[in-house]
């Protein structure tokens, strides 16, 4: 891979340990609060402590009645100290301690001096703590204060004040509802902040008033707020009482109705965008109100900031459900946003199409639902479910396409449900029952056939497995042979696994004995012989659950070759002789264009298997025949151009300590005999191999292919890698054409090659597994690795996935390779055999973390600890 790889997780552990909270506990953090006690007072250090007893308060540590008596006591000599950032933190720590009725009265008159004191920032937080730890009594002896601090000059002390009036509203309501006069005075102040917070509680202070409400409202609407966080609040005040007026609601609504259609030329947004959605929201409203409304949403569409796209597209969608026609104006503007790096942009854009384009664009747009369906959340989901069901009943001739949705979408809804049915144990039953109701009516074999295979291994484990067998029987009646044949399989699944079952399955089975097709009646008989059909209810062998549940580890195409080359004999079909490898291509080595094909690159006579045939090549040679079974041979990798003089590829031969480089030759020159040919391979930077034997080809005419040998030696189940140079050394004699014999002695030459890798996926073999999960969770969880990393930027998805596939030369999975278009997230699942036999699992989860940059979680399962490990190191060091 290009880049390495680094572990994501590294820079988090060197933040843990420079956290100033790590490790802290109560008691020693009490032992360290005796510094309030001190006579000369460190205001750095005692800040210090108090921000760690607010730690362990926030983190929900509780203090007893002595504990916290003891703490606020000692806070509470911290008042003698003038440290701005200590008082602060004094502030703070009172607050949060809450002291009793009895305890309060300590710091009342500090608090109180503070609260009258020069400093604005010690009248501000004396405000806010004296109202949070003062009951109704004491609140009396400071109304006076309250009050002209909310006509205070300075915004910091009169918002403070304002604030401390709202939360003091829940508990002593009569002596706020006092404060209107100096509330009311606080709502005219230049000051944006102070004035949001004036209306926001003289809004609570006349909530129950329906009539000073109102009045509230008309006098405010007169264009005296200027803070865009109030006139917000307003303009949510003014639709409150706009829909409260049930009565004469033309003549009613109408002076507020222009109020909300003034603030959408303000120049905040925010209120450009409340107004638009409060008049959208109105009861009743007509299309001529909602013209100016959409026309601004509309510019909202092109904004450069996503969360004004999502606001806009997100109301229009929703005044989409009632006046659709409203919003056609917007559908090019919308359209352009369907490629929205947002997924929730796009997919609400879509929807909003659904319900407001024509009959033409069904097509086009049901198209790109498809592409959404993996990326969204489930509240999104949801509105392109309602769009479809609204949709079908608009285009009444275009519900065949919308139902069907096409096989992709179905595909996700399908992929959806397992993976929740995996992942979350109480969605089991209620997942199984979706997808039988599914195959109920699925008009696609291919979903059918996988939904019965999982109801198969997934229904017999589940409380009451009998409810499924009725939808499964179904499909013996109702569906094609392949459907059919499927079912019966399940059908056998449920018998080995609930014996209570077992009669009622065999009478199933029997039916199915007369079916049509051969493929289903075989099936039948297989099954009712392997479960024992006599109606006897016995527990199944192991060997019978394993036959139908166990996955084939066996590429059918191998397995395939080697049933045809079997001749019956005495001896039976052994199925451990057939090779496991997956064949990229056919037997072996690419041959450059306009050139035959080279030793083993030449089509062998029968269908004999690549590994076998390399292995009786290499057995048949006396410096290789001490090395061993062979594990691999790979692709041959071609180490010159095309048309050049001399054609030359390599196959690496993989043993479990030896690696053997056939190098495939080819003389293309009718004029030249080559001689003596042999590779001088470098390996200075393959610290980890050592050459032990070669083998020179004596003699190689004209377009006669031939091949030499060089053996190294490597550590016993290492995944060694490294570089080599590779040079051609020959003797090079001058030819008669006609005659084929030489007319000189020959000269010694040399022809450069291309340079030789060997690599992390030189020792993995590509070995297919039926069903992921079963072989995932047969080999447990033992010797699982688990671990993140960043792969840094990447053009797409797709590339980051085949990069790691590469890396790791794994056989993928069920498809998982393919990453579908638009995706931020995807699993990829691979399996294969490491050098020693050793079966290996993977799963990767790859997510879009930024603009390009891609994470990966790596999990590994597989027989040994070491190989587990190793998967790692070759991913990291990739």
């Amino acid at each position: 891979m290009a880049q390495p790889l680094v572990k994501k997780d590294d820079d988090r552990d060197d933040e843990a340990e420079y956290s100033p909270f790590l490790g802290i506990e109560k008691g020693a953090v009490l032992q360290e609060a005796r510094v309030f006690n001190d006579p000369q007072l460190d205001p750095r250090r005692c800040s210090q402590v108090i921000t760690k007893l607010l730690y362990l308060l926030n983190q929900g540590e509780t203090f007893n009645k002595i504990e916290a008596t003891e703490v606020f006591f000692s806070v509470t000599k911290l008042f003698q100290s003038r440290d701005i950032g200590l008082r602060r933190m004094v502030f703070l720590i009172i607050k949060e301690l809450s002291p009793s009725a009895d305890e309060v009265i300590i710091v009342t008159s500090s608090l109180m001096k503070d609260m009258n004191s020069k400093t604005d920032m010690y009248r501000a937080n004396a405000i806010r703590v004296l109202c949070r730890i003062t009951d109704g009594t004491l609140l009396t002896q400071i109304e006076r204060y309250l009050k002209q601090a909310i006509v205070d000059k300075n915004p910091v002390v009169a918002s403070a004040a304002l604030v401390s009036g709202i939360h003091l509203l829940q508990t002593n309501p009569e002596i706020v509802k006092r404060w209107s006069n100096e509330v009311q005075e606080a709502v005219q102040s230049r000051a944006a902040l102070v004035q949001f917070h004036a209306l926001a509680l003289l809004h609570q202070i006349r909530q129950n008033d329906r009539l000073a409400v109102s009045k509230l409202v008309t006098s405010l609407t007169r264009g005296t707020v200027r803070s865009p966080l109030a006139q917000c609040l307003l303009i949510r005040y003014t639709t409150q009482v706009i829909r409260e007026s049930a009565t004469n609601t033309q003549a009613g609504d109408r002076p507020f109705y222009d109020f909300l259609e003034s603030c959408l030329r303000h120049k905040a947004e925010m209120v450009i965008f409340e107004a638009a959605r409060a008049i959208t929201e109105l009861n009743g409203v007509t299309s001529r109100e909602l013209t100016p409304a959409i026309t601004v949403l509309q510019l909202f569409l092109s904004s450069s900031k996503p969360v004004l796209r999502f606001a806009a597209v997100r109301t229009l969608n929703k005044v989409a459900m009632t006046h659709p026609m409203a919003v056609t104006n917007c559908n090019i503007d919308m359209e352009s946003l369907i490629s929205d790096q947002n997924r929730s942009i796009a997919t609400l854009a879509i929807t909003t199409l659904l319900k407001t384009g024509n009959e033409s664009s069904v097509d086009r747009l049901m198209k790109q639902i498809t592409n959404f369906m993996s990326d969204i959340a489930d509240e999104f989901k949801i509105v392109v479910v309602e769009a479809i069901r609204s949709l079908c009943l608009k285009f009444p001739l275009k519900y065949r396409a919308l139902e069907e949705g096409g096989f992709e979408y179905k595909k996700a809804i399908v992929d959806s449900i397992v993976i929740l049915i995996r992942d979350i144990p109480e969605a089991k039953e209620s997942g199984l029952l979706h997808l039988c109701e599914f195959i109920e009516d699925c008009e696609f074999t291919y979903l059918s056939t996988q939904i019965l295979h999982f109801l198969g291994i997934e229904g017999p484990k589940t409380s009451d497995a009998s409810k499924y067998i009725r939808y499964i029987y179904n499909r013996v009646h109702l569906e094609n042979a392949t459907v059919r044949a499927a079912a019966v399989s399940t059908l056998a699944k449920f018998g080995a696994m609930v014996d209570s079952l077992k009669p009622r399955i065999f009478v199933l089975l029997r039916r199915c004995l007369y079916d049509s097709d051969d493929e289903v009646r075989d099936r039948a008989t297989l099954y009712l012989n392997t479960l024992g059909g006599d109606g006897a209810v016995v527990e199944t062998d192991k060997d019978v659950k394993e036959f139908l549940f166990g996955s084939l580890d066996i590429p059918l195409n191998n397995l395939e070759t080697s049933l045809k080359n079997y001749e019956p004999s005495e001896e039976p079909f052994d199925l451990d002789a057939v090779p496991k490898e997956v064949k990229s291509q056919p037997l072996a080595e690419k041959k450059a264009p306009g050139k035959k094909p080279t030793g083993l690159g030449a089509p062998p006579s029968g269908p004999t298997s690549t590994v076998d045939a390399y292995e009786k090549l290499l057995s048949s040679i006396p410096e290789f025949s001490e090395f061993g079974k062979l594990f691999k041979s790979s692709a041959p990798v071609e180490l010159t151009e095309a048309e050049t003089e001399y054609a030359v590829n390599v196959v690496k031969h993989i043993f479990d300590r030896h690696v053997v480089f056939q190098y495939n030759c080819t003389n293309t020159i009718p004029e030249q005999l080559l001689e003596n040919v042999s590779v001088i391979v470098d390996a200075s930077e393959a610290e980890e191999f050592s050459e032990v034997a070669t083998k020179p080809l004596r003699s190689l005419p004209y377009d006669s292919p031939g091949q030499t040998f060089v053996a190294f030696q490597k550590p016993e189940g290492v995944p060694a890698v490294g570089k080599f140079s590779n040079m051609l050394r020959f003797i090079v004699k001058e030819v008669d054409p006609s005659t084929g014999e030489a007319l000189d002695d020959g000269m010694e030459d040399d022809y450069q090659l291309e340079d030789l890798e060997v690599v992390a996926a030189d020792y993995m073999m590509k070995v297919p597994v039926a069903n992921f999960r079963n072989a995932w969770e047969s080999i447990g969880a033992d010797f699982e690795r688990v671990d993140e990393y960043g792969l840094g930027p990447r053009e797409s998805l797709t590339e980051a996935v085949s990069a790691v596939i590469s890396l790791l030369g794994m056989q993928p999975c069920e498809g998982t390779e393919v990453v579908p278009n638009n995706s931020r997230s995807h699993t990829c699942l691979l399996s294969g055999v490491f050098i020693g036999n050793v079966k290996l699992l993977v799963r990767l989860q790859f997510g879009v973390d930024g603009p390009k940059d891609i994470a990966m979680k790596l999990a590994v399962r597989s027989e040994d600890e070491n190989v587990s490990d190793m998967i790692h190191e070759i991913v990291a060091s990739g």
